[in-house]
C-alpha cells in the first residue's frame, strides 16, 4: 500500500499565550532513516505537561516550534535498512525520553523528549528511533496504550525505579490523576494494600472499585497524613507514596511516611513552594526524590506485567479526535476528565 506525502499534526509555535501557539496544519509525512520506523499513529493521550508547555510554564528543555504530545500508539509501517527490531504490521508504543534506554537519566537524554525537544505524537504518522519504541500490551486498544507512555511510566519508576516495591507493603496514592490511578493498580497487582486521597464521595466509589483499600476524603480529614499512618500496620507509616501536589500535600505526606519510605514526587498541584525544609527528609529518615518519567527498559517491564495482569488504564469517557486535540487540552485545564484523556487519530 503507497503511503501518503501528507498528513494532519498540531504543532507548537511558541510560549506564553496559552493554546493559541497550538496550530493544525499539513506537514510532509516524514521518512525514516536507516535505524527508523515509519509509524502510522492510532492513538494519543493528554498529559498535564502539555498543557504548560505553550504556557510557557514547563521546566524541562524545549527546541521549539515542535509537533506537540509524547504519548503515542500505532502501527510500524515502514522500517530503515538497519532496522532488525520491527516489521510492518507490529503494534509499538512511544518512549516518552527517546535517549533514556536504561538506568538514571541523565542530561543528554532528558532533551530526547516528545513534543518538547524533538516532534511528538500528536499527528498521523511519526518517524523514531528502533529504540524509541516498545511493543504494546496485547490486551490494549491503540488509545489505552498511548496513555501508558508518560503517566503510567512515571508511576512504574516511582513504585519501582529505586526502592523495588514488594507484596504486602503499603502505597499512598493522592487524588485521581493518571499517574495516581496507574500507581494504585500496579500497587494492586503487585499485592499491596493501597491507601488514597480523594476530594468527594463519588470519586472515593471510584478508587474503591479499582482495589483501593482505604479511602480518605482530605476536605473532611485535613490531618490526613497522621490518618494513613494509622492505617499501616503497627502504626509506622507507608511505605511508598505518590506525591502529586506538592506545596497543599507535602507536610501531610511527610507525617505519613515510613522510616526509610520514598516519597515520589511527581507533580505540584497545589503549588511548587512547601512550607517544609528538605531537612525534613533527615528527621523523618526517608527518601524524597524527583521521578522524571522513566526508561525503555522500565517500559518494556511494565508493558509486560500490564499484559500478564490485564491491567487497563482508567480512560475518560470523552475520547477527542486528532482535530479537537485543542479542545482535549482546554476540557483537561478546566479539570472536566477523569482518568486519561485520549484521542483517536485517523
Amino acid at each position: 500500500m503507497a503511503l501518503p506525502t501528507t498528513q494532519k499534526q498540531w504543532l507548537i509555535q511558541g510560549t506564553g499565550k496559552g493554546f493559541e501557539t497550538l496550530v493544525y496544519q499539513d506537514a510532509p509525512v516524514p521518512q525514516p532513516g536507516d535505524n527508523d520506523v515509519l509509524v502510522k499513529l492510532q492513538g494519543a493521550s493528554i498529559n498535564y505537561r502539555d498543557l504548560i508547555i505553550p504556557q510557557g510554564k514547563y521546566p524541562f528543555p524545549l527546541n521549539l516550534p515542535i509537533v506537540a504530545g509524547s504519548d503515542g500508539a500505532g502501527t510500524v509501517v515502514a522500517v530503515g535498512r538497519n532496522v532488525t527490531k520491527w516489521k510492518p504490521g507490529d503494534k509499538v508504543l512511544t518512549l516518552f525520553n527517546q535517549g533514556h534506554q536504561s538506568g538514571a537519566v541523565d542530561v543528554k537524554a532528558a532533551h530526547t523528549g516528545l513534543g518538547g525537544c524533538i516532534d511528538g505524537t500528536l499527528r498521523q504518522y511519526g518517524v523514531f528511533n528502533e529504540n524509541g519504541v516498545v511493543a504494546m500490551p496485547k490486551n490494549l486498544d491503540f488509545v489505552e496504550a498511548a496513555s501508558l507512555a508518560c503517566a503510567a511510566l512515571t508511576s512504574w519508576n516511582a513504585l519501582y525505579g529505586l526502592k523495588r516495591l514488594e507484596k504486602g507493603q503499603t502505597v499512598l496514592v493522592q487524588g485521581t490523576g493518571g499517574v495516581s490511578l496507574f500507581a494504585l493498580q500496579f500497587a494492586k497487582a503487585a499485592g499491596a494494600t493501597v491507601i488514597a486521597t480523594t476530594s468527594t464521595a463519588e470519586k472515593a466509589e471510584v478508587l474503591k472499585n479499582l482495589g483501593a483499600d482505604h479511602v480518605i476524603n482530605y476536605r473532611e480529614d485535613p490531618n490526613w497524613g497522621e490518618t494513613a499512618r494509622k492505617l499501616t500496620p503497627g502504626e509506622e507509616g507507608v511505605d511508598h507514596i505518590i506525591e502529586v501536589g506538592g506545596e497543599g500535600t507535602m507536610t501531610q505526606s511527610l507525617k505519613a511516611i515510613k522510616m526509610e519510605g520514598v516519597i515520589s514526587i511527581i507533580g505540584f498541584l497545589g503549588g511548587a513552594h512547601p512550607k517544609d525544609s528538605i531537612l525534613e527528609a533527615l528527621s523523618h529518615v526517608c527518601v524524597i526524590r524527583g521521578v522524571y518519567v522513566g526508561s525503555r527498559v522500565q517500559l518494556e517491564e511494565m508493558c509486560k506485567e500490564i499484559e500478564k495482569h490485564d491491567i487497563h488504564p482508567v480512560i475518560d469517557k470523552t475520547v477527542f479526535t486528532l482535530e479537537k486535540a485543542k479542545e482535549a487540552y482546554e476540557y483537561m485545564w478546566a479539570q472536566k476528565h477523569f482518568g486519561k484523556i485520549g484521542i483517536k487519530i485517523e
